[in-house]
C-alpha cells in the first residue's frame, strides 16, 4: 500500500466534497469541520459521482439518485447492511493523501 496525494488542503475547504483520483480509482474527498475523509468515488447504486454530491454535515448525497452515506464511516443511511468502501486519509504539510493498493 502507498500514500498518494490527491489534493491540497485549500482545494477542499470545510463543508465541501471533491472528486479526485488515486491508484487508478475515483476517490471522493470530504472535509467535515476540518477533518478529511475519503470514500470510493462511485455510488454503488448506478455509479454516480459521490465527490460531486451535496455534503450536509457528515452526510453525502449522491447527485444522481439521492443515495446517502455517512462519510466518516461509509454507512448507507437507510440500509444498515450497506457500508461503502473508504480510504485511510492523512495530511502531510499542505497535501491531503489517501492510502491505496495499486491496481
Amino acid at each position: 500500500m502507498t500514500w498518494e496525494t490527491i489534493a491540497k488542503i485549500s482545494d477542499c475547504p470545510p463543508g465541501s466534497a471533491r472528486e479526485c483520483s488515486a491508484g487508478g480509482r475515483i476517490v471522493a474527498l470530504f472535509n467535515v469541520e476540518g477533518q478529511f475523509y475519503a470514500l470510493d468515488g462511485m455510488c454503488p447504486h448506478q455509479g454516480g459521482p459521490l465527490g460531486k454530491g451535496r455534503l450536509t454535515g457528515c452526510i453525502i448525497t449522491c447527485p444522481w439518485h439521492g443515495f446517502q452515506f455517512d462519510v466518516t464511516t461509509g454507512q448507507h443511511q437507510t440500509s444498515k447492511s450497506l457500508v461503502h468502501p473508504s480510504f485511510p486519509v492523512r495530511v502531510s504539510g499542505d497535501e491531503v493523501q489517501v492510502e491505496v493498493v495499486p491496481e
